[in-house]
C-alpha cells in the first residue's frame, strides 16, 4: 500500500514536501515515482528514482523539485521549490516492479497507486 501526505496550499514560489509510506512490499520496488493530475488533464510523471537511486524529472520541474526515498523508514519524499501555479494538480505516488526502465516517466509501467495529495499554488 502506498499512502500520500504533504499537500496543501502555497504562494507562486514557495515550497511543499510531499511524503509517501510504503507498507506491506516483500521486496522494494524496481521504480519509485511521483505523478501529478491537473484537474480535468491526464496524469503525468514528475519523477522517479529507481532502486539504486537513479533518478528522472520531467522538464518543467528540473532545477526545482528532489525525488528522494528513506528506505529505512520506507517513506518516498518529493521536495517542491519555486512552485508555480502550473505545478497545481494531485500527486500520486506509484511503484513499478520492474528494475529497468526505459522510460520511466511513463505511467503505464507503474502497477500501485496511492490515494494522491492535493497541491494548491495560487499566483
Amino acid at each position: 500500500q502506498l499512502a500520500e501526505s504533504g499537500g496543501g496550499s502555497v504562494q507562486s514560489g514557495g515550497s511543499l514536501r510531499v511524503s509517501c509510506s510504503m507498507s506491506g512490499y516483500t521486496r522494494p520496488p524496481g521504480y519509485m515515482g511521483w505523478f501529478r493530475q491537473p484537474s480535468g488533464k491526464d496524469r503525468v510523471g514528475v519523477a522517479t528514482i529507481s532502486a539504486s537511486g537513479t533518478t528522472t524529472y520531467a522538464e518543467s520541474v528540473k532545477g526545482r523539485f528532489t525525488i528522494s526515498q528513506d528506505k529505512g523508514q520506507n517513506t518516498l519524499f518529493l521536495q517542491m521549490n519555486n512552485l508555480k501555479p502550473e505545478d497545481s494538480g494531485m500527486y500520486y505516488c506509484a511503484a513499478s516492479p520492474w528494475t529497468q526502465l526505459e522510460y520511466p516517466l511513463r505511467r503505464s509501467t507503474y502497477e500501485d497507486w496511492g490515494q494522491g495529495t492535493q497541491v494548491i499554488v495560487s499566483s
